[in-house]
């Protein structure tokens, strides 16, 4: 038969291969990807990468030789044209078919587009592969002034790369604050001071209009504010799940593709992990959740692959998740949302944490440039062990302490 199919190279595919060999399976693992080489981490696209701290050597999940010494058949530069669930095999765009045991669908996400005119002009970049990467990288060497549509965190990412390069750097944000989906607002105003200081502009509650610029980009229009003038723009407003391949094939889609607990699909002869999957999380009160993040990659893979090795397990990891910005490194463990109580721990700033509580609850840690706090966090929250907001924001209370010996 046609053993273990991954569609995607990212992340999680690779993780998937990896961790089916580490789990003793012995027959073929198949991992097909649209994009040319060996897989590779994203993360460092937005930060070391366009600084030139690494290459694309550096950004290289393995060796070359891993996959031929672990048995893994990376299929690079095709692409999954369709999915037939009875006859259990992917259609190749070339025509071909694959068969599999069980398909893996790992097939992430792709930028949101930004749908305004002007849009497609030379110079609007978008970032999240290493092609896109390679064109930015190119363009900032030519440009003083840019602008960032989108104060998420690959938008606030390339804003710190252009400030420490002393480009003319403006962030403009439709909602009222920066990250506003993804931390509190005290954590929101500590992290726009600093890209402040840093001498980036940021503009909230500003709605584009349109990308400036005839034969290339000069700006970016504000609805009654005026035009940004840039002579780069990069559009970062999120990413939209990759599930058509599944949708078509009659997967129940949800924010994504739809999955249970054991990250299985309403077939169970497919999986889905990663970026595309939304799955009921317990750090959600039992919501489903779509994540985007290397760690749910990276732990879904590994849930997938010891189900397929006979040690079946619920997903329950804790989800975490990391920025780096220039000076800052931002952690967050646990899930919130807007209404959830914050406590600060230690003066916003340069260095604090805020955790979060629901119902008295302890559901989540937000942590600038406190890698401890964020790894207490992580641990709390994985064993359920909750602390008092006056325990959290007592200066003097032992976290180190009281993890060890309550988680």
């Amino acid at each position: 038969m046609g053993g273990i199919v991954v569609v995607g190279t990212g992340q999680g595919g690779f993780q998937l291969g990896a961790s089916l060999r580490e789990g003793g399976y012995q027959g073929p693992v198949t991992l097909i990807g649209d994009e040319p080489g060996l897989p590779y981490g994203r993360p460092p696209l937005s930060k070391a990468y366009l600084m030139g701290k690494t290459d694309a050597a550096g950004l290289l999940l393995r060796a070359p030789g891993y996959y031929a010494e672990h048995g893994l058949t990376i299929r690079s530069g095709e692409r999954v044209a369709a999915l037939d669930r009875a006859a259990q095999r992917v259609e190749l765009a070339s025509g071909e078919r694959l068969p599999f045991d069980h398909l893996v669908l790992a097939t992430g996400a792709r930028n949101r587009p930004l749908p305004v005119p002007g849009a497609d002009l030379p110079g609007v970049h978008q970032l999240r592969s290493l092609a896109e990467a390679d064109a930015l990288k190119a363009a900032l060497a030519g440009v003083t002034r840019v602008a960032v549509v989108g104060a998420g965190f690959i938008g606030l990412e390339f804003a710190a790369v252009c400030s420490s390069k002393g480009l003319s750097v403006t962030v403009i944000e439709g909602l009222d604050r920066a990250l506003a989906r993804a931390v509190s607002p005290i954590m929101a105003g500590a992290i726009t001071a600093s890209h402040e200081a840093a001498g980036a502009r940021l503009l909230f509650g500003a709605q584009v209009e349109a990308i400036a610029g005839r034969e290339r980009a000069t700006g970016v229009v504000i609805r009654g504010g005026g035009t940004v003038e840039a002579d780069l723009v990069l559009i970062g407003i999120g990413v939209l799940p990759n599930q058509d391949l599944a949708e078509a094939a009659g997967l129940p889609m949800g924010n994504g593709i739809e999955v249970d607990a054991m990250l299985s699909t309403a077939d169970p002869a497919v999986s889905a992990i990663g970026d595309c999957a939304s799955h009921p999380s317990p750090h959600a009160d039992g919501a489903r959740v779509r994540l985007e993040s290397v760690q749910n990659a990276v732990d879904g893979a590994r849930c997938v692959a010891a189900r397929l090795t006979g040690r079946p397990a619920a997903y329950t990891a804790v989800p975490w998740f990391w920025s780096d910005q220039g000076p800052l490194k931002l952690q967050i463990a646990g899930l919130s949302t807007p209404a959830d109580a914050a406590v600060t721990r230690g003066a916003p700033g340069a260095s604090f944490s805020v955790f979060r509580y629901r119902e008295g609850r302890l559901v989540c840690v937000e942590s600038l440039n406190r890698p401890a706090d964020h790894m207490i966090a992580r641990r709390l929250l994985q064993a359920g062990t909750s602390l008092s907001p006056e325990q959290a924001a007592d200066p003097g209370f032992d976290l180190k302490a009281f993890a060890l010996t309550s988680a």
